[in-house]
């Protein structure tokens, strides 16, 4: 699977370049964001600019990606999704689940923007 990984303070964005999430490249990047998740990062962009196909072993790992950000009180941001995997994501009723932004820039920001809603209601308690 061939995939890069940008390292923030903050987040980490993850750009999958394949062409298909099947259930060939679906248990590596499961894998990925696994190892992302113990290193202590719990706010994963996924970028699937160049993801053209996925089925339904890719939206399993993206659910994988999903609820490990959750369970760390972190998100998990998808970017990129073109009109067959929103499709996919609507058809599979999760278009609520997830958080679906157009560009990185997007994802970033509401990053930052939840990470000061958190640290606002954490002063507050």
């Amino acid at each position: 699977m061939k995939f890069s990984v940008d390292k923030h303070e903050k987040y980490v964005v993850l750009k999958l370049n394949e062409a298909k999430l099947n259930s060939i490249m679906s248990p590596q990047l499961k894998s990925e964001l696994i190892l992302i998740n113990t290193e202590g990062q719990r706010n994963i962009i996924l970028d699937l600019s160049a993801v053209k196909y996925s089925d339904s072993s890719g939206l399993s790992s993206l659910l994988v990606g999903h609820r490990l950000c959750k369970n760390a009180d972190g998100s998990f941001i998808i970017v990129g999704a073109n009109g067959n995997i929103e499709r996919l994501i609507t058809i599979s009723q999760l278009e609520n689940i997830f958080t679906i932004v157009p560009t990185v820039n997007e994802a970033i920001d509401l990053i930052f923007m939840e990470e000061i809603e958190k640290e606002l209601r954490r002063e507050t308690k």
